[in-house]
């Protein structure tokens, strides 16, 4: 089976690997889609604190149920997109109803070998089927649900000026769901180039934090949200916060948190991370794709092959500045 590994920290290539482990009651699946996620570029980067090497990535991924399935949880040919938070089921997480933060959570593509290849197998509970959904919106799912779930938690308040800090594709994506849950939304960066996109694809009011005074936005928005991936950008958020706000770090880096407390406490913040995604927030980006409440045409940008990735993905790590959503095309 062709795979695309990433060996250490900068390394990329196809290889040939054995076909995944197919444990009792798994699914096969034969990938068609995946999305390159910021992820994915942390994981090429060496940024990624989860994992260890060698690994292939991809959990952002469609695909169709393969011919010799013989289970009866869906049938061969099935187009199915995944939940990549493989849970343990048993811990306290768990228990309480939050496998997105299991203590044993596998991710895949992540804590395991991924979907960057030309099978995956999962499963079943880990399986949504794309019914009415292309293999390209299927695969962009697990990514808009990230953003619904940074939301969900958030609870917007209607009409509540928000600001999204990082203009990215998670970024993006708590864009898109904060102002279908009535957020007055605002999104900045440092990327004219993303600007740009985020202002005249998605309708999104715009500012760039490098060529404005910031002292403009400060106590301003009742709800903010880091996505920027900076350790930098996420201590100075909290300048941003409204008193009584929320701030909301949708972002995981390696480094320290750290902010004053007294700004925290004279702003009585509401402190939030956001993991993962839950099946409802999965349900709830399916909905909005049919719905025609999300453009996903607009979404993604560029376009490889498996081959063609291991040039295009280091390309694209290096000059993100264009690239909202890529995808592999596998078949």
């Amino acid at each position: 089976m062709k795979a695309l590994v990433c060996n250490t920290p900068n390394a990329l290539d196809i290889a040939e690997v054995p076909a995944p482990e197919l444990p009792a009651g798994w699914v096969p699946v034969d990938v068609h889609r995946v999305g390159i996620c910021g992820t994915d570029f942390h994981i090429y980067g060496g940024r990624q604190p989860y994992l260890s090497y060698p690994r292939i990535m991809g959990h952002e991924v469609s695909g169709c149920v393969a011919a010799d399935y013989t289970g009866t949880d869906f049938r061969p040919g099935e187009l199915v997109l995944a939940n990549p938070y493989i849970a343990c089921g048993t811990c306290h997480a768990c228990r309480a109803q939050k496998p997105n933060c299991c203590e044993n959570i596998q991710v895949i593509g992540v804590h395991r070998d991924g979907a960057m290849a030309e099978r995956f197998t999962m499963p079943p509970e880990n399986l949504i089927r794309a019914k009415g959904l292309t293999a390209d919106q299927a695969a962009m799912v697990e990514f808009l649900a990230i953003g619904r779930h940074a939301v969900a938690r958030t609870r917007i308040i209607p009409d509540a000026k928000t600001l999204i800090v990082g203009g990215g594709p998670i970024g993006l994506a708590c864009a898109l769901f904060a102002r279908i849950d009535g957020g007055d939304v605002t999104v900045v960066d440092i990327s004219d180039d993303k600007l740009a996109i985020l202002r005249d694809g998605f309708g999104f009011k715009t500012l760039n934090t490098g060529t404005i005074d910031t002292s403009d936005l400060t106590s301003g928005f009742e709800h903010v949200f880091d996505a920027t991936g900076n350790i930098h950008a996420m201590n100075a958020g909290l300048k941003y916060v409204a008193h009584g706000g929320t701030y909301t770090l949708v972002s995981v880096v390696k480094e320290e948190l750290v902010f004053a407390d007294p700004e925290f406490h004279k702003r009585e913040t509401t402190l939030l991370s956001s993991r993962n995604a839950l099946a409802d927030d999965f349900r709830f980006v399916i909905d909005a794709i049919r719905d025609g409440k999300i453009n996903t045409d607009r979404i993604g940008t560029h376009r490889t092959t498996l081959d063609g990735a291991v040039i295009d993905l280091p390309k694209w790590a290096n000059d993100r500045d264009s690239v909202i959503k890529a995808i592999i095309e596998i078949r």
